[in-house]
């Protein structure tokens, strides 16, 4: 293989004896090799010349995790004595530096939520979590009969087919607004994750109908699609500040008609009411013992 691990020995070390051991003082180390319940950690990391010491532990410690832990400021400020403030501005300095991504997602039931991202190594893209910032954009694609190149666009984060629906439709009914602006299937396909990314930054359909269409260049305008890539890439907003997750809404159980009094009461099930409930033996029972 051809990555190095300079603080990693090739080989278990025990010790040093005769005259490999240092006479000037300094770090010397006594290294097992680990076979189990280990995580690889990058040195670009662990000696990283910008992040603190809290900010690098932090990291080595969500990147020893399984999927699916919890890794919100509320869980890390039970799990450590640092506390929330503090773990706050370390998760801030590794998403500033890319060792962490924080995106928002719509749930099935229409609710904003957070997924935390962790990335061991910083600029290197996977395709299965692809970076927020900055976008990355799509290959310019050649239209058929030697047509030019259209610009290249952003992309969305998640490109659910919804979201690129939604996308194509608004490209789509940009006609409406000014006939110049007619598109052809190859020019939506093209511009649809452009449109993705703006939306997913919560701007509505309405502001990036404006961005796209306001104060456009007096005719001819003989390259539509093409004037329509660059203001989505020129104009691309940041994405929405962070904000924690609503918490659910109360839970209101349906009115029940109590079995022994006949008085509504809220209840997930039928059954008797909290005053009849204490009226009955056992309970009378339980209450004397």
């Amino acid at each position: 293989m051809d990555t190095q691990h300079p603080s990693a020995p090739s080989r278990p070390q025990s010790g040093h004896t005769g005259k490999d051991h240092p006479h000037s003082g300094g770090l010397t180390h006594d290294n097992t090799r680990h076979t189990n319940r280990f995580t690889v950690i990058g040195n670009h990391l662990t000696q990283h010349a910008e992040l603190t010491l809290l900010a690098i532990g932090l990291a080595c410690h969500i990147q020893s995790l399984p999927k699916g832990a919890r890794v919100d400021i509320k869980t890390l400020a039970v799990r450590f004595p640092e506390g929330a403030t503090r773990i706050a501005a370390a998760l801030r300095e590794l998403e500033a530096h890319g060792y962490l991504r924080r995106v928002r997602e719509r749930a099935p039931g229409g609710r904003i939520v957070t997924r935390t991202i962790s990335c061991n190594q910083p600029g290197v893209r996977r395709s299965d979590h692809p970076p927020l910032r900055p976008p990355r954009p799509t290959p310019a694609k050649r239209h058929p009969a030697g047509k030019n190149a259209l610009p290249a666009v952003p992309q969305p984060v998640c490109p659910a087919p919804a979201l690129l629906h939604q996308a194509a439709d608004l490209l789509a009914g940009l006609r409406r607004q000014d006939q110049r602006l007619l598109l052809s299937t190859c020019d939506i396909a093209h511009l649809a994750p452009g449109i993705a990314a703006w939306l997913e930054r919560d701007v509505s359909p309405a502001v990036l109908r404006h961005a796209l269409t306001a104060d456009l260049p007096p005719d001819p305008l003989s390259r539509p699609a093409a004037l329509l890539a660059h203001r989505l890439t020129a104009r691309l907003p940041p994405p929405p500040p962070f904000r924690a997750p609503a918490p659910p809404p109360p839970v209101r159980h349906p009115f029940q008609t109590c079995d022994g009094c006949d008085r509504p009461f809220r209840s997930p099930a039928p059954g008797r009411c909290r005053d009849c409930r204490s009226d009955l033996p056992e309970a009378a029972g339980a209450r004397l013992a």
